[in-house]
C-alpha cells in the first residue's frame, strides 16, 4: 500500500478588510433565468464582453430551478401556428429534441412545449461555458453605484468574498427589478398580490390511461375541497413516454420580505404534499407506483418591476398593437393569477399577435440600464401574458443588441429601426415553417 503522505496547511484569519473582487465589462446581467441567458448568450455572440450574475448557484432560474417545465408563448395561435420567438429557442427545441426530451401540446389555440429541466439546465450549462461569459453564481445583490442616471458599478456579496462589477450597460434580469430598486430608479408593485406556485415532479406513473385536460380540471374543481386543496383548479405536465409528470396545482403567496419568504419556501411544500394526495386519491392506478422525485423551489410570476419610459396596457396586448419598436410577439392569453382558488385566462383568436415596445424595457430615467423578462413595464394584466418563456427569450435577445448598437453611448441614441431590423426573427419574419407541416 502506497504510503500516506500528509498534505500541508495554513493557518488562515479573516479581517476587517474582506477579500474582494474588480471585474469590468461591456454588459453586465443581473439574472441567469431564461431572460438573462438569452442577453448573455447573444451579447456574447456579437463579441462583447458580459458578466452573468445570479443569485442561485446554479443558471436557469426559474426555467430550470422552479421547475416551469413549459415553453409557453413560442408559437401563433390557430391550425397553422408557427414558431413567432427564434434565437437561443432555435438551439433548445433543436437539441432537446434530439434528445427526446420535448413532449409539444397543441390544444384548441395555444401550444405549449414540455420540456425534461434536466436537459434544459445541461444545454444552458455548455452554451454559456462555450460562450466565455463570466459568472458570478450565488451573488446577493449589496449595492448599486451610479453617476447621474448612469449606473457605474453594482458589488455583490459571496460566500468567498465581494466582487464589483463595472460595466458600460447593464441588464435588469433578476425578476423582481432587483437591480434597478437598488440602483434607485423607481419601480412598481402590484396592488393585488399575485400568486406563484410550487412545481412538483412525480416520477413511475402508469400513463395507460391518463385524464384528458378538460376532465382533469372539472375532477380538480369538484373535489379540492375534499382533500383542503387551496387552489380550485390544477394541471399536469405529462412527458409522454417517461413516466413522469410536472404538477401545477398550488398558489403560493411569493411576498419581496426575506423572512416570509424563507418560510413560504417550506410550506409550499406542504401545498404539493396535499395535491399529491389528491392525485393519488383521486387516480389510483396511475399514481399507485409513483412518488415525488423534487420539489421545485418557489415559482414566482409578477412581484415587483420597473417604470419605463412606455408602459405596454392590458389594451394594447387585447387590440394586439403592433408597435413601430417592437421586440418581441407573442399569442399567449392574459393568464393572471389574482386569487388563491383560481386565474383568469383570456386566450385569443387565430391571427392575433401582441407586441411589446423597446420603451417597455428602458428603466426611465437610466442611460444604461434595460430590463428583460417579468420586470418589465407593464401593467399586471399586461404582463401576465408577455412574461412567459417566449417572449423573454426574445427581451433577452433585443437587449442584447441594444447595447451593441449604443456602443458604450447612452440608450436613448439608439436607432430603434435598425434594432428592429436586427430582431427580425422575433418580430416580422412571416414564413417560417409551421409546426405541423
Amino acid at each position: 500500500m502506497e504510503k500516506m503522505v500528509a498534505r500541508e496547511t495554513k493557518i488562515v484569519q479573516s479581517n476587517e478588510k474582506s477579500k474582494s473582487w474588480k471585474l469590468q465589462a461591456d454588459i453586465c446581467i443581473v439574472g441567469a433565468g431564461i431572460s438573462g441567458i438569452s442577453a448573455a448568450l447573444e451579447a456574447a455572440k456579437l463579441g462583447r464582453k458580459v458578466v452573468l450574475v445570479d443569485s442561485l448557484p446554479a443558471l436557469g432560474g426559474q426555467a430550470v430551478n422552479s421547475v416551469i417545465g413549459t415553453f409557453c408563448g413560442l408559437f401563433s395561435n390557430g391550425p397553422k401556428r408557427f414558431q413567432v420567438t427564434h434565437g437561443i429557442a432555435d438551439g433548445i427545441l433543436k437539441d432537446l429534441g434530439a434528445q427526446g426530451a420535448l413532449t409539444y401540446k397543441e390544444g384548441p389555440l395555444t401550444t405549449v412545449v414540455l420540456y425534461d429541466e434536466v436537459a434544459l439546465a445541461r444545454w444552458i450549462d455548455k452554451q454559456i461555458l462555450a460562450s466565455g461569459v463570466t459568472l458570478v453564481l450565488g451573488a446577493v445583490l449589496r449595492e448599486v453605484k451610479r453617476e447621474g442616471s448612469r449606473v457605474q458599478e453594482l458589488e455583490v456579496a459571496t460566500r468567498y468574498g465581494d466582487v464589483r462589477v463595472a460595466a458600460n450597460g447593464f441588464v435588469d434580469a433578476s425578476g423582481d427589478a432587483a437591480l434597478t430598486y437598488l440602483a434607485g430608479f423607481d419601480c412598481q408593485e402590484p396592488v393585488t398580490h399575485v400568486q406563484g406556485t410550487q412545481m412538483f415532479v412525480v416520477e413511475g406513473l402508469d400513463e395507460t390511461n391518463l385524464p384528458t385536460y378538460p376532465e382533469f380540471r372539472e375532477r380538480v374543481e369538484a373535489r379540492a375541497h375534499v382533500y383542503g386543496l387551496k387552489r380550485k383548479d390544477g394541471l399536469m405536465f405529462y412527458l409522454r413516454g417517461t413516466g413522469v409528470a410536472m404538477a401545477n396545482m398550488t398558489h403560493i403567496e411569493t411576498p419581496l420580505d426575506p423572512i416570509e419568504a424563507s418560510r413560504i419556501a417550506l410550506s409550499g411544500r406542504d401545498q404539493a404534499d396535499v395535491a399529491y394526495e389528491f392525485l393519488k386519491g383521486e387516480y389510483p392506478e396511475i399514481y399507485k407506483n409513483s412518488r415525488i422525485r423534487a420539489y421545485a423551489l418557489p415559482g414566482i410570476r409578477q412581484t415587483r418591476w420597473i417604470v419605463g419610459e412606455q408602459q405596454l396596457t392590458s389594451d394594447d396586448v387585447i387590440r394586439a398593437v403592433k408597435f413601430d419598436d417592437a421586440v418581441t410577439r407573442t399569442s399567449w392569453p392574459i393568464e393572471l393569477h389574482d386569487r388563491a382558488d383560481g386565474y383568469v385566462w383570456e386566450p385569443f383568436g387565430d391571427d392575433h399577435l401582441h407586441t411589446v415596445p423597446f420603451g417597455s424595457l428602458v428603466v426611465k430615467g437610466a442611460e444604461n440600464l434595460l430590463a428583460a423578462g417579468r420586470c418589465i413595464d407593464a401593467d399586471a394584466t399586461a404582463l401576465s401574458s408577455v412574461r412567459v418563456m417566449g417572449p423573454c427569450i426574445a427581451m433577452g435577445a433585443a437587449v442584447a443588441h441594444a447595447f451593441d448598437l449604443a456602443d458604450g453611448k447612452a440608450i436613448s441614441a439608439v436607432d430603434r429601426k435598425a434594432l428592429r431590423e436586427r430582431l427580425f426573427d422575433n418580430v416580422d419574419r412571416i414564413n417560417p415553417p409551421h409546426l405541423n407541416d
